[in-house]
This record gives C-alpha cells, structure tokens and sequence, in this order.
C-alpha cells in the first residue's frame, strides 16, 4: 500500500496561536504506518477567517494529500488538492473558503466552530460586567484623575446585577451556549435564539463545574416571532450568530430600537451582522447604554471611526477568541474526526461538518 498523506498548514506566525510541537506528534500517532503528515515550512495566519496564501511549497505538498488542515482554504490548494477528500480549518469562520469550487465539490469541509466558546463566552461575560458595574465610569475619572462618583450615586444610575437583566443571545450555538451557561448560573434570564426549531434539551444546561440544570431560566426561540420576542426583553444583547446571507445586517435600526431602552449590545460574531452605523446612532442618542465590541464591518477599525470616540463604548481588536487552551482543544476536535475518517464513519457521525450551502 502506498504512502497516504496529511497536510498541516497551521504554523501561524502569532506566537499565542503557533503551533506547539506535540500537536503533529499527536496526529501522526493517531495515523496507520502508511500515513505521513507533512507540514510545509511556510508561516500562516488565522486571523480572522484565516488569511490564506498558496505559497508554491503549499501547492506542491497537496498534490498527493488525502486531507489539508489549516487557517481556511485557498481555491488554488483545493485545485492542487485534486485528491483531497477532506478539509479541516482551524478557525470557525468559513465565509472566504466556501468559493463556487468548494461548494460543488465532494470535499468534507470541516470547521472549528465552538473550539472558541470557552474564551469568548468569559470575554462576554466580562463586557456585561463592564457596563454592569460602571467600570466605563471608572476608566474615564480614572484618565482624568477625578474622584468621581456622581454616575452611580444618580437615581437612574444604569448599574444592574446579574438576576436583574434579561440576555437575548441571537446565536445558539457552541459560544451561545456558553453565555448562556455563565450568565444564567449567574441569575440572568436568557432568551436564545437558534436557526431550527427549538427542543427541551436546547435549555437544559449546567453550570460551569456542574451543578443543576438552568432550563428554568432559559429560553430558547426560533424564527422571526422568536427574534422579536427576544429583541423586546433583552436588557443585553449578544451576537453570538455566523455569518451568512441570512444574518449579514440582522441587527439593524429597527431591532435595535426593539431592545429595552438603556440596553448593551455586545458583538463577538462578525462585524457585518450589527448595522455599524445604526449603533452608532443608538448609542449617540443614548437609547442604548453602550457596547462592547471584538468584531467590526473593517478590520482593523479605522482611526477615524465614531466608535473609538464614543464614551460608552468598549473596543477589543478581534482577540474574544485568545487562549492558552486553544491547542488542546483544538487537536482533541482533529484526532476524533480523524478515527472516524479512518474507518469510514458516516458524514453524520462527525464533528462540525460544515454545511457549505447554508454558510456554516
């Protein structure tokens, strides 16, 4: 039997995402003898939805490869790749990899959706807090040396706890999930918003570190009557949903103007599904009580752009998803789809097999 081979295009050149040495090694001990994995000594990066180049030596290695993981992929790796019966990207999003020729293809294709929903749903968490508990104040008397209470001793102070605040999650899925989990056990209502029809089980969610179901305090709703409803009770409001034709713009004027008036809107999903220019207006206006933003229509954010202006706002620049774990996680997501492609599973008994015409 002759030599099968993988195809590793995960050297990314950040250092807190490199990729340490025991994860090939991990791989190749996973594989039959006639495997090899193969990893091309060309940097990448998974910024974002990956930045992918196809660097001649990236080309040449694909030509015999069974299976390519890496940051997204390239047309010009899938067209090298004519033997390519599996594709694996390290990044959840998939918008810059599901070309005309990824889509028609057999290829699997499959993602890293949820390997981040630790992290990003602690970010979350950290921003409602932010607002929550007046640290916007704080850092603005802070730049100022000023001793100033006046914001939390006022009668309407915005200042709430956790069991006070209903959370609309629009996007159900592994990071919604995990908000959910933490604010809930926290006191919060949730409200979630899924693509397909909800079920009894969607609720029934522990704690982090275990504990009793949260089912009583979460909802979960499903279509544009669901949406709505959410809209109409969120005292924050979480973007949590992927990118697709279907949520690109979702949260426009008129559902921002839906949520409660003093309202956070916090975006950890994609730039494009929050009308920039719509929350800029809210928060102007003061209907909304801020924001707390990882992601944006252009990245970086220009200089120029209001948000970086605006009192009422926290900008992080697409860093929700950093962590230590990330590695762990990552190849444990790599290793068990990898048992199941070795013998022959059912598409149906894998991981995150992305669906390429729905987006995700």
């Amino acid at each position: 039997m002759g030599t099968h081979r993988i195809v590793l295009d995960m050297a990314d050149r950040r250092p807190i995402w490199a990729m340490p040495a025991w994860v090939p090694e991990r791989i190749r001990a996973a594989l039959p003898e006639e495997w090899e994995v193969v990893i091309p000594p060309v940097e990448s990066d998974g910024s974002g939805d990956g930045i992918m180049r196809a660097a001649p030596e990236m080309l040449e290695a694909v030509r015999d490869a069974q299976a390519y993981f890496g940051w997204g992929i390239t047309e010009a790796i899938l067209e090298a790749g004519a033997g390519l019966e599996w594709v694996h990207s390290a990044v959840a999003g998939v918008g810059k990899s599901l070309t005309p020729r990824m889509v028609e293809s057999p290829v699997v294709f499959t993602n890293s959706a949820g390997i981040h929903a630790e992290p990003v749903a602690e970010a979350v968490l950290g921003m409602i807090l932010f607002f929550g508990r007046g640290f916007d104040f704080a850092v603005a008397a802070q730049h100022r040396r000023a001793w100033w209470k006046q914001p939390y001793y006022e009668a309407d102070t915005p200042l709430f706890e956790m069991p006070e605040i209903t959370v609309g999650i629009v996007g159900f899925g592994g990071i919604g999930r995990e908000v959910a989990r933490r604010v809930a056990a926290l006191g919060a209502r949730v409200v979630a918003l899924k693509r397909t029809p909800p079920t009894p089980e969607d609720a029934a969610l522990t704690p982090v570190g275990g504990g009793a179901s949260l089912a009583s305090r979460i909802e979960v709703v499903h279509g544009a009557e669901g949406l709505g409803r959410l809209l109409d009770r969120s005292d924050v409001l979480v973007v949590s949903a992927p990118e697709t034709a279907e949520t690109r713009g979702m949260i426009d004027a008129s559902a921002l103007s839906r949520a409660r008036r003093g309202a956070v809107v916090v975006n950890v999903a994609r730039g494009n599904i929050v009308d920039e220019a719509a929350l800029v207006d809210a928060l102007a206006s003061g209907r909304l009580r801020g924001a707390g933003l990882d992601v944006f229509w252009k990245e970086p954010l220009p200089a120029e752009h209001p948000l970086w202006s605006s009192p009422n706002v926290l900008v992080t620049p697409h860093v929700a998803p950093v962590t230590h774990g990330f590695w762990q996680r990552e190849s444990d997501l790599i290793v068990r789809n990898l048992e199941r492609y070795l013998r022959g599973a059912p598409i149906d008994e894998w991981d995150n097999v992305v669906d390429k015409r729905q987006g995700y």
